[in-house]
């Protein structure tokens, strides 16, 4: 209840503090606006063309009409009506902070990815939280399972953890991903959630009562984003510098432990903020506050050989590796310590994919994981275009080089 009472209280003073300009970001730089960089002594077009009247269309007379050689209306008004990019599929409502990660423990004889290659080793990361089912604009208190997402910045490139809160799912095959995304939206004759058309699904589906087990109980309704655990779901591998293979299973613990909300306490976060956006205002202004959120990676650990002698099939994402039988091996922590400085650059834009691994860490034969690897890049190349790994929040930070060209939205010269 006390972690409930923290939250409301944070909500209330994010909500007071709304509109107010950061004068300063965690990391004491000044917040930018866009026109600092180049001062002006008015607004200009997006040529760089100073605009006399910003508040007045231009007319034939004092009463009009409007004339259509107005170039700044109709680049105002042009750009109003393309602001919006399609929305995520799933995982529409979330946010995004940034920190790093660094390794505690050494796991070299499991894996050579470079980012794990000595303990202390710090890399870059952004990670975003998120709803799954529910548009943009929903309550993050929903009862729904979480996205759980890392983009970390390695020196041999980008690692993409794109996980969930829940460490199991509803099926095992991706041909069955968007008829389970079509059941739990909104029926499209009446665009009204519908719990039959859901449960008709599910029952289809036995497997999927795995999930529904955390989903109707604490798990499906985590108190805010830095309470909620991470989980891979999926079977990966990892090579050591032998060429050695395992199959392991990601887990993020969240620092003192995972923390939920009952249904009462839903309502009551809920009704504090108007955007019903508890578990955002509670990670920025904790960020704000110099309280950075901690999570704890380890990894699941199995020997390909073994996969066998279990009970389960270990590359069944609707299964559970229990954690008496395949302990979890402590590897690193995150910290989240600095904000985003645009919702819409650096949350909007961020883009993750299963596909987006580095030497050390690979692919296992989960049919599930199979068909994400795909999926995830697709939808990115659709909502963003073909040149989305050049936007600045999802560009290595490592020296890359290919033989990409032109493409919507190119920006990059290459020699």
């Amino acid at each position: 209840m006390q972690a409930v009472q923290n939250t409301v209280q944070d909500a209330k003073e994010a909500a007071m503090g709304a509109g107010a300009q950061l004068k300063e970001t965690v990391t004491g730089r000044p917040t930018l606006a866009p026109s600092e960089d180049f001062n002006t002594a008015t607004l200009t077009t997006n040529t760089g063309a100073p605009i006399d009247d910003v508040e007045h269309s231009m007319t034939i007379g004092p009463r009009g009409p409007v004339v259509l050689e107005d170039v700044p209306l109709v680049e105002k008004l042009g750009q109003l009506d393309r602001e919006k990019i399609p929305e995520r599929v799933v995982h529409a409502r979330g946010m995004v902070a940034k920190g790093y990660f660094k390794v505690t423990h050494d796991v070299s004889d499991i894996c050579k990815a470079d980012f794990l290659s000595s303990v202390g080793k710090k890399t870059p990361v952004a990670a975003r939280f998120s709803t799954v089912v529910h548009p943009a604009g929903s309550p993050e208190s929903l009862r729904d399972v979480r996205g759980f997402s890392v983009k970390m910045y390695t020196q041999e490139g980008n690692w993409d953890f794109v996980g969930n809160s829940i460490p199991v799912f509803f099926i095992r095959d991706g041909m069955q991903f968007p008829d389970l995304v079509h059941c739990l939206r909104p029926n499209p004759k009446n665009n009204i959630q519908e719990s039959w058309r859901i449960l008709d699904f599910l029952s289809f589906h036995p497997e999927s009562v795995n999930i529904l087990t955390y989903l109707l109980d604490n798990p499906g309704v985590f108190a805010n984003w830095r309470s909620m655990e991470g989980h891979s779901v999926n079977t990966y591998t990892m090579i050591n510098s032998e060429g050695k293979e395992v199959y392991v299973k990601f887990i993020w613990t969240p620092q003192g432990g995972p923390k939920y909300l009952s249904d009462e306490e839903v309502t009551q976060v809920g009704d504090l903020n108007w955007r019903q956006s508890h578990a955002t205002h509670d990670l920025y202004s904790a960020i704000e506050r110099k309280e950075y959120p901690e999570w704890e990676l380890s990894v699941q650990v199995m020997d390909p050989a073994d996969a066998d002698k279990f009970y389960f099939d270990p590359l069944d994402c609707t299964k559970l590796w229990p954690t008496d039988m395949v302990p979890p091996r402590p590897v690193g922590k995150m910290v989240l310590d600095t904000n985003i400085d645009n919702f819409f650059a650096e949350a909007e834009q961020i883009a993750f994919c299963p596909a987006v691994v580095v030497p050390g860490i690979s692919f296992s034969d989960d049919k599930l994981l199979q068909t994400r690897v795909f999926s995830y890049t697709d939808t990115q190349r659709y909502r963003l275009g073909v040149n989305y790994q050049m936007l600045p929040i999802n560009q290595p930070k490592c020296p890359f080089h290919n033989n990409h060209i032109d493409g919507q939205m190119n920006f990059m010269h290459r020699n």
